[in-house]
């Protein structure tokens, strides 16, 4: 049984009673556990690495191309706040289907790709769900305690290559965590789950610190943890942290990200 680790600080949420307040802070006395999971990085060899400048040569980093056989066993982490199985099956998740008011936030086109481990070889996985969630721009994350708004949830099924493509925004921030984004991926067979994984990734510091400085992340001051400073992000590796650690490039109006996953499915 793989162990997970625990979510150390509560971000900011909508109308959460005081016993969920202090649920959270009983979960941030817990003790951080990391463990190894099935979960692969099929990403070529090398540092990830952030283009602000929008170029493709060596003043700036590409996306690195997939296909690697290069397939390197990385940690689960904790689900998290707050994982909920709405069944919205969409790509563009800024928008909240309650109200139909769209996150603000930098554009970010967020690319999964998707492989099964056999060996150290990785080839396309078909049709698994992946889920993503994450906070807004504030900090503020939807669908929690009696909150019905729906904003930046959603799931994709991965396509014949593999892939799951998303257009959300860049996260924000919320006290005690490094700027982050959840995943979850699921097999079924028919309606029984056979396989799920849960993680999450990060961002370069440099890149969040080019971002915040732009509306409407710039109204809400410094953030408190950066990488090197989140309990989560350091329970990992090197290798683990590259592997969680969206590559970048720029786009015309935002940011392109890649996160190349293989998963060992029995």
């Amino acid at each position: 049984m793989s162990n997970k680790l625990i979510e150390t600080e509560s971000p900011k949420a909508t109308r959460l009673s005081r016993r969920e307040l202090l649920g959270f802070a009983a979960k941030g006395a817990a003790s951080v556990l990391v463990s190894q999971s099935v979960l692969a990085s099929c990403a070529a060899a090398g540092t990830n690495s952030t283009d602000t400048t929008g170029t493709t040569s060596s003043g700036g980093a590409t996306i690195p191309a997939t296909g690697s056989s290069t397939c390197v066993l990385t940690a689960s982490l904790t689900e998290g706040p707050f994982f909920v199985d709405e069944k919205l099956n969409r790509s563009d998740i800024r928008t909240d289907p309650v109200s139909g008011a769209v996150s603000a936030g930098i554009p970010l086109a967020l690319t999964f790709n998707v492989s099964r481990v056999a060996g150290s070889a990785c080839t396309p996985l078909i049709g698994a769900y992946l889920d993503v969630w994450h906070c807004d721009a504030a900090g503020v994350y939807s669908d929690v305690s009696s909150s019905s708004r729906k904003f930046l949830r959603g799931y994709q099924i991965t396509d014949a290559n593999g892939v799951a493509a998303f257009t959300t925004i860049y996260p924000g921030w919320y006290s005690g965590r490094a700027v982050h984004i959840h995943f979850k991926l699921r097999l079924y067979a028919g309606s029984t789950r056979t396989y799920e994984f849960t993680s999450q990734f990060f961002f370069d510091d440099s890149l969040t610190d080019l971002v915040y400085t732009q509306s409407p992340y710039s109204s809400r001051g410094s953030r408190d943890i950066r990488n090197a400073n989140d309990g989560i992000y350091n329970s990992l590796s090197t290798t683990e942290k590259a592997g969680l650690t969206l590559q970048t490039s720029k786009t015309s109006d935002g940011y392109a990200g890649i996160i190349n996953l293989g998963v060992n499915v029995a």
